[in-house]
């Protein structure tokens, strides 16, 4: 055997240890990265069951999975190659991109509220905006084109909070920590929406067991309880969802704009949230964050008003210009 390949196999055993001893390191990582993503990944599962709104029970696990296999593939195959080229060539661009996710993230929740103030409006401007997806041949299509398109923003926002929170690492690091976040997230997000969709089913059959034992008084019970609950439980869940949102986004670009020397809102916020804190000491810790959490969203909430008029008459105008196919489409 030449020396060379002895060598060789001798720096492959020392990338293996390096490898292995990594591991726990790499898991940590990924954990911690979740959940900075965590307001995302609320929000994603709060978003998708309406997608399935409208459509008989048959096909919501199969309409489900189509979005999941999209949202695998926007994670895996579209963001995770750009999220490390990002890191390799041009690492200052993460921020400005995490910046623009943040306000879209601010503007789709600031769209729901005002949907539900002004609805009308809300409505027009939505029309105004066009079609999703062109091409999409059936009204199935559409709505699972509109969840993969939606899901592209806040997976685009996953991977790049998850890209922050590992930038000292080196290249392969990172690639396994995406990999595994984006992964993770996308299993336990469309797993959680299969059984937010199916438990009003799962209620209805347990409402109907025949059983006459106090087991099955019992199982009745639990089914009436499914499905009587489930529209509420829903209906919060939007609601968290569209708070999240806004206090996640408008949180982004407020670090954003901190990174770029512009701390005045963002030191305000902290400030205020300390003085809150050390008045209720009691109750400090939770206050704090309360109070940063509601700065946030507020801030993100201003965000997003103010990007729906610029989305009807700047954004959506110049889009509709550069999109390929007929004019007016």
């Amino acid at each position: 055997m030449s020396v060379g390949l002895i060598a060789l196999l001798d720096d492959i055993a020392a990338l293996a240890k390096v490898a292995a001893a990594s591991l726990d390191d790499i898991a940590g990582q990924a954990a911690k990265a979740g959940a900075k993503a965590a307001g995302v990944v609320i929000d994603d599962a709060a978003v998708t069951p309406r997608y399935v709104t409208g459509f008989t029970a048959a096909r919501e696990l199969p309409i489900i999975g189509k979005i999941a296999v999209g949202s695998f593939r926007n994670k895996l195959l579209i963001l995770l190659p750009v999220a490390l080229a990002l890191s390799l060539l041009l690492p200052q661009a993460i921020t400005p991109l995490l910046m623009m996710g943040g306000a879209y993230l601010c503007y789709e929740g600031a769209e729901k509220i005002y949907e539900f103030v002004v609805p009308h409006a809300a409505h027009a401007h939505e029309a105004g905006l066009g079609s999703i997806d062109p091409g999409a041949r059936s009204f199935e299509d559409q709505k699972v084109a509109s969840a993969i398109k939606t899901d592209f923003i806040l997976s685009a926002e996953i991977m790049a909070i998850t890209l922050a929170s590992v930038s000292d690492s080196g290249l392969p690091t990172q690639a396994v920590v995406l990999a595994a976040v984006g992964a993770g997230i996308t299993g336990a997000v469309y797993g959680v929406v299969a059984l937010i969709v199916k438990a009003d089913d799962l209620g209805l059959a347990m409402a109907q067991a025949e059983s006459a034992s106090p087991l099955g008084g019992l199982v009745r019970g639990i089914g009436r309880m499914l499905v009587l609950g489930m529209p509420y439980f829903l209906k919060a869940l939007g609601v968290v969802g569209t708070a999240a949102m806004v206090w996640v986004g408008g949180g982004i670009v407020l670090h954003g704009l901190e990174t770029y020397g512009f701390g005045g809102p963002s030191h305000f916020i902290h400030d205020t949230a300390r003085l809150a804190a050390r008045a209720l000491p009691a109750a400090g810790g939770a206050v704090e964050w309360l109070v940063g959490a509601a700065g946030a969203g507020l801030a993100g909430l201003a965000i997003g008003l103010a990007a729906i008029p610029a989305t009807s008459y700047l954004i959506a105008p110049v889009w509709r210009r550069l999109r390929p196919g007929p004019r007016g489409a």
